[in-house]
């Protein structure tokens, strides 16, 4: 069964005060600060504001940024690209299809072997959901992501 997505107002309001400068008013957190900069348990993680999955641990690798970096999205259907003219350079803003959370930028300096993007997110944007809880808290479909198979 396919969940919806949407922009939860109730999620929003229960957003501390620097999940919502991030992801409602555009903010950035500041590097090595965030939750899951350093996380290395396998899960997914989803918007903060939606719940709607966004990457996977499998494709988050250390870009010595201070922020979550992440190859690809799991669902790209989840995360559109913004043009970004802001702090006087033009770069890619990632936000959240469903939520339009902020979540953070991709740039073009990620590992080549894995496709040359590095999506740095912010963690204040994210919700983690460990791979034992996947299937309690409804995302039971992205197990497979963990599989030998889907690794190779």
């Amino acid at each position: 069964m396919a969940q919806s997505y949407h922009r939860n107002p109730a999620a929003i309001d229960a957003l501390s005060p620097e999940q919502y400068r991030v992801t409602q008013r555009d903010g950035t957190e500041r590097p090595f600060t965030g939750e899951y900069w350093d996380n290395h348990a396998p899960g997914i993680y989803v918007d903060v504001v939606s719940g709607e999955p966004l990457f996977a641990s499998v494709d988050k690798f250390e870009s010595g940024s201070g922020w979550p970096s992440f190859t690809r999205p799991i669902e790209p259907a989840n995360v559109k690209e913004k043009r970004d003219f802001s702090h006087l350079m033009l770069r890619t803003e990632v936000r959240s299809a469903h939520g339009d959370s902020h979540l953070g930028h991709v740039f073009t300096d990620g590992p080549r072997e894995a496709g040359g993007l590095r999506y740095c997110i912010n963690s204040a944007s994210l919700r983690f959901i460990h791979l034992d809880d996947l299937e309690a808290q409804g995302y039971g479909e992205y197990r497979t992501l963990f599989t030998q198979e889907a690794q190779a």
